[in-house]
């Protein structure tokens, strides 16, 4: 018990070196989930730093940090979000772009095989989503993707 003060009084005085570690801990975190939840973070962390640089005990550096650190996840993350994806591109690709596509069977569709022509000029095997047969010349759309084969149901238009 007798070295309790003095620990106390080590983690006052080095403070700082815990607050700059967790502000490089984060900064590397983020550069690998690219999601800005660890910059907030580390901007909490560094209120923290500020807190013990202007010297408050440990207990109110880490209560300012915490506090700190949810405000710029809760108002600062969002708008950063919204502006970084704000260029997107809103067309759909790949596989999402397939979904909802329409075509024609080529070949009679079963659940184990078949073909089809879609709108967009491709040939896929094909399967049918459900236990009836799509008949030959039906028109198709694109429900699933799995692998290399569409699912389709029949469409009645």
């Amino acid at each position: 018990m007798d070295n309790f003060p003095v620990f106390i009084d080590l983690v006052e005085n080095w403070a700082w070196i815990g607050w700059l570690v967790l502000i490089a801990l984060f900064l590397v975190i983020e550069m690998l989930t690219l999601d800005f939840t660890f910059l907030m973070l580390s901007f909490g962390s560094t209120v923290g730093l500020v807190t013990d640089l202007v010297g408050l005990p440990v207990w109110a550096q880490a209560i300012i940090a915490a506090v700190a650190a949810a405000a710029f996840i809760l108002f600062l993350r969002p708008p950063l979000l919204r502006r970084l994806r704000r260029g997107e591109d809103p067309t759909k690709s790949n596989v999402d772009a397939l979904l909802d596509l329409r075509g024609i069977a080529l070949q009679d569709v079963t659940q184990i095989s078949g073909q089809v022509k879609l709108s967009n000029g491709d040939t896929w095997t094909a399967r049918s989503g459900s236990v009836v047969a799509i008949p030959q010349g039906s028109p198709v759309a694109i429900t699933a993707i799995n692998g290399a084969t569409a699912i389709v149901r029949p469409v009645n238009d």
